[in-house]
Parts: structure tokens; sequence; C-alpha cells
């Protein structure tokens, strides 16, 4: 993605509206949006945030280049005024966000912008599009490898995303998300990560025999031997002749690792499991067995289930394009502005669907740990100006029903805040970690949830609260707001 010609990647009325704000003199308005979405994909218990990176290069490099102001005068709806004032265009303001990798929750800030009210407004489309699809990605790799139960999962989806960018940058969340690495060699090249591949049936195919085809294979790659064995009979031709061309290995004294077989057809199940048999029988126990074959999070459960004796995953198409939720669902909503006193006023949406309700304010996210186990014990949205003290009970309860209530005694919690510094004044003061390291601490973001909470279907729900200061000014505005 060249973030450096996006700053059109962008709704039209963001334009109008800003020459709106322009026109009318409210340009320098400071305002706060929030960045959040409302329902985890694919039925999920929780979401991983991804897509920062790209986020941050993409407000870096905010300008209209000359050919920019050129298209926008072509459209006849901007007047010379705004169209010189957007020449000397770039972002001003603070964003802070939540690091990418972080395990997230609906109606919490992923990211939350602090702007005159033009850049809040122009950067709005980029931001989501960006934040929408990478934490798509990485939720549904997460899904995948949980299903997976500790083996390694390959991503290989590239000639079926939606696009260049969709395959590139959908590479690089799912391996944020636990993917052990991608078959895009640009996604390797970019950001560093590992990249695995095998070959096609085409391959085979081209060879007099499928013995040849492996013969040549292995020799060009012993130390990267893995074999697709389904291109004409699975048992009766493929895993013998890779048998065969294993044994011949050994026997020239080459040393064998990273070696095996591939299933791209058939009952995996079944095959894997003869394919185990045959294989051990020949003294090749440690041999990997990987499969593929349009598989997801709900097949791999399935063939676990079934006793499949799959050591590698590859997943393609379903991860890479989130087959079963093509969509996050994130918004950008305004939170808060200016008044003429220089004070920022809470402002909310209201809507017959009480789920878009807005949560007013400058808000920042507390997350409750089980300081015995290290769990998540719930979330909490808070007010900028509040604070926790670990040293005094703390009662956290439902803000749509308040007997519901959880206390944690002093010494039985800690509280760490979520949202960082990434943009003040329009400088960056986030330094982004390798994807890798990314991986790593999204690892141990997975860890501090329960397995219930990252079952594949109807997950137990981690609690997302308000304080009550914020559930208070909440209700008051909806109240106020009902009378007008």
């Amino acid at each position: 993605m060249d973030t450096q010609g996006l700053t059109l990647l962008t709704d039209l009325y963001e334009l109008t509206m800003m020459q709106g704000y322009y026109e009318t003199g409210l340009h320098q308005k400071q305002v706060v949006f929030d960045l959040f979405y409302r329902k985890n994909p694919s039925g999920n218990g929780f979401a991983i945030a991804a897509g920062l990176e790209q986020v941050i290069s993409y407000i870096k490099n905010l300008r209209f280049s000359e050919s920019d102001i050129a298209y926008l005068t072509t459209l006849g709806l901007f007047t010379d005024k705004f169209i010189a004032y957007l020449k000397d265009f770039s972002f001003s303001g603070d964003i802070d966000a939540i690091p990418e990798g972080t395990v997230v929750f609906p109606h919490e800030p992923l990211l939350r912008v602090k702007a005159p009210i033009m850049e809040a407004q122009l950067v709005e489309t980029a931001l989501l599009n960006i934040i929408n699809h990478q934490s798509l990605i990485a939720t549904k790799a997460a899904r995948v490898c949980w299903a997976a139960q500790g083996d390694p999962v390959m991503e290989f989806g590239l000639r079926r995303a939606q696009g260049p960018d969709a395959g590139t940058l959908g590479a690089r969340a799912a391996v944020i998300g636990g993917c052990c690495g991608t078959s895009n060699v640009l996604t390797g090249k970019y950001f560093h990560i590992p990249v695995k591949g095998t070959h096609a049936h085409s391959w085979v195919m081209s060879f007099p025999d499928e013995l040849t085809a492996f013969r040549e294979y292995a020799r060009l790659f012993p130390n990267a031997c893995l074999l697709l064995v389904d291109t004409y009979n699975t048992l009766e031709s493929g895993v013998p002749n890779a048998i065969r061309v294993f044994q011949e290995m050994r026997d020239a004294g080459i040393p064998l690792k990273n070696y095996g077989i591939r299933l791209d057809s058939g009952d995996l199940a079944y095959l894997s499991k003869r394919a185990k048999e045959m294989l051990t029988e020949a003294g090749f126990d440690d041999a990997v067995i990987s499969a593929s074959s349009d598989l997801d999070e709900n097949l791999i459960a399935s063939l676990k289930l079934q006793g499949a004796k799959i050591s590698l995953w590859g997943v393609g198409t379903k991860l890479i394009t989130s087959d079963d939720c093509p969509a996050f669902g994130g918004v950008y909503k305004l939170a808060a502005e200016e008044n003429e006193a220089g004070d920022f006023i809470p402002k909310i949406k209201l809507s017959n669907n009480p789920d878009k309700v807005t949560n007013p304010g400058i808000k920042k996210v507390f997350r409750i740990y089980d300081v015995k186990t290290g769990k998540i014990k719930a979330d909490l949205i808070a007010l900028e100006e509040e604070t926790i003290d670990e040293t005094q009970p703390l009662v956290l309860f439902d803000s749509g029903a308040k007997w519901k209530k959880m206390r944690l005694c002093p010494g039985s919690y800690r509280v760490r805040e979520l949202l960082t510094p990434i943009f003040r004044a329009g400088k960056q003061v986030y330094t982004c970690p390798d994807v890798m390291d990314i991986q790593a601490y999204c690892t141990k973001e997975k860890d501090s949830l329960w397995d219930e909470h990252k079952r594949l279907n109807n997950p137990h729900i981690v609690p997302v609260d308000l304080t009550e200061k914020l559930s208070e000014l909440k209700n008051k505005l909806i109240d106020e707001m009902s009378v007008k």
C-alpha cells in the first residue's frame, strides 16, 4: 500500500463537509472522534487490533499533491479559497490507539483522534479502511490458530484475496493473529515475516512421472522437501513415491529436516491417518503431514476431533477473505467538541437501536486483570480524567443492569490503561514494533483470556463496563436529548 498517495482515499462527503466547516469559520474547532466497533466478527468472543503501523504511515504522509489539487478543481464543487487552503494541509492533532496485537472488545475506542474538525473529518474513511480490514483478518487468524491447538498454521491466500493490498496487508494481519508464516513473498519482504511454501500440482505434471518430479524437488530443496502427494492417487502413488524419495535421501546421507507431505484434496482425516501409518512403518515418523483444501477454523476443529494426523495447516481463501464475516464493522463517531471557552463538551449520538447509542466524552480504557491468574476480569471504559486506585476496592457493574456487580478486593486485581499516545501535535511519538514482535505480544494477549472466551461457538463474553461517572454522563445526555 503506497501510503504516500492516499490523501484522496476518502469519501467525497468528508471533503464537502471540510469545505463547509471552512466556509462557516468552524475549521479550527477542536473535536474528538472515537474509532470502535460494535460486534465481534465471526461470533467470536474478542477481536485483535491491527493496522496501526499503516495508520501511522498514512497520517505522516497526509498531504494534497499537485495532482490531487488539480483533480479536485475539476469537480466543480470546491471554492478557490478552500482549494488554496488544501495546498498547505497537514495533520496537526493528537492520536491515541490501542497497540496492535491487543485483545479488544466492542465499544472500546481502538483509536482516538483529537484535532481540528477538518483534519479529524478527513481521516475518517482511511482510518476505518485500514483498521477494519487488518483487525478482521487478525481476528480470523486467531480463530483458525486456536482451532489448530498449537499446530503451526501457514497463510497462503494471496491469489484469492480482494486485490494486492488486501493480500499483502491481510497476510501481515494473519501473522499478527498467530500464523507461522505466509506464502506472500512481498509481505515477507516488507515486514520481515517468514515465507513458506511447497510446490503445485503443475510441478508434478510437468515431469514424465510423479517419482521423477519428487526426486528433482528433493534435489533442489533438500532442506525444505514437502511433497504434494495427491496429483494422481494419494495412497497408491503419492505417499509411496514420497517415502521412496525420503529413503533415497537418507541412504545418500542427506539430513532429513523440514520434510514431509502435503494433502490438498479428499478425506483429510482418513488420508492423514493412513499416510501417518505408512510413513511410520517406513521409519519416517517425524515427517510433516500438512493439509490445505479450503480449510477454516470449523473444518480444522472437526478434523482434530476425528483424530486427523495433520501437523501443519495451510489456510488460504477462508482466512484471507474472512469468508464467513467479510466486514469488521468499525465506526468513527464524534465524542466531544470544543466550545467558545476552550472546554470540551461531550457529544452523544442517539438511535432507535440501543447498540448504536454512543458513549460521550473523551474516554480511555482500563483493563482489569486477576492478579492470581493473570486473566482478564473485565474492561472499563472511563472518562479521560478518571483514575483507579489499586489499593482500594473496585466495584464493576453492568451499565444496562446495575444489579449485576463484581466487587474486587485490593491486591486481587491490577489495572492497565490500553490507549497509548501515537501522535502529539502532528508529530509521531510512538515506535512501531516489528510484526513478529507484535505476534509474540498477541500470543500473550490471547493467553490472558480463558478458553471459554476463545471457543469458536457461543463464547463466554468478557464484561466491558462503563465507570459510574461515564454512565451518569451518558444517561444525563440521553435525558437532555430526549427532552429536545
